[in-house]
């Protein structure tokens, strides 16, 4: 536990919040490197610190892992409003009641099978209910904004039309992948990085730098992503744009 004197807060190391909260470290740098959980400050060795708020948004990060929903999802969850967020949580408190109620009556049914007091009642293995309330969650959830705007922006395209722009965003690929051997962070790399930025708004979804940031990182953590990347610009390219994008973002 370290004591920040500028601030007036105690923080915890990355060690206490993995025994706190049961998260791996290695998932907690993890989630630092893809913006979902960052560290409120860093010793002047480098290592992480986490505040009280740092922690509330792990325990929100966790409790919307329960809906199963991807990593990316749950980030947009948590960026939306306040009250969206405990709307959300809310849902997932329900979700959370009707696993308990199935598991109660697990424990009863158990108990009379223990006593040796036999019963043809099986619902407590009918899950429908807890099924159908957990879909709904994330029908409501786990479609983000950026996910609807594709999805409306995609639909009346032609395959013409879609084919088109996949050649485009291919081109911008591969004009970064012949800056290679710059610096990612140089003005004609960052160039580039706004012009594939522009693009993806244009036609996609609004491409904020948080969205973009996540996309990098994507490009080379997906290895279908990085082959069609690299495909496109040369081998290497993948890491050089999420090199360029992080160094574009502030995250370099």
């Amino acid at each position: 536990m370290v004591y920040d004197r500028s601030m007036n807060r105690t923080m915890k190391t990355v060690q206490e919040v993995s025994t706190l909260s049961g998260v791996t470290i290695r998932t907690l740098r993890y989630y630092d490197r893809i913006g979902l959980l960052k560290p409120a400050a860093r010793t002047e060795a480098g290592y992480r610190l986490y505040d009280d708020a740092a922690l509330v948004r792990l325990q929100r990060i966790l409790l919307l892992r329960e809906l199963e929903l991807p990593l990316k999802e749950i980030a947009a969850i948590i960026c939306r409003s306040e009250a969206e967020q405990r709307e959300a949580i809310r849902m997932q408190t329900r979700l959370l009641e009707l696993k308990r109620e199935r598991i109660e009556k697990l424990i009863a049914l158990a108990q009379r099978l223990g006593k040796g007091e036999y019963t043809m009642d099986f619902s407590a293995f009918d899950k429908r209910k807890e099924a159908a309330y957990a879909a709904e969650a994330k029908e409501r959830w786990g479609k983000t904004q950026a996910f609807r705007e594709y999805e409306e922006n995609v639909s009346d395209r032609t395959e013409a039309e879609t084919g088109l722009l996949k050649g485009r965003m291919a081109a911008i690929f591969a004009d970064l992948g012949e800056l290679k051997g710059c610096d990612p962070a140089s003005e004609t790399a960052q160039s580039k990085v706004r012009e594939l930025q522009d693009f993806i708004s244009a036609n996609y979804y609004r491409c904020t730098d948080e969205i973009l940031f996540s996309l990098g990182q994507m490009y080379v953590a997906d290895a279908r992503f990085k082959a069609n990347i690299d495909a496109a610009g040369g081998e290497g390219t993948a890491e050089f744009v999420k090199k360029a994008i992080a160094a574009h973002c502030g995250k370099a």
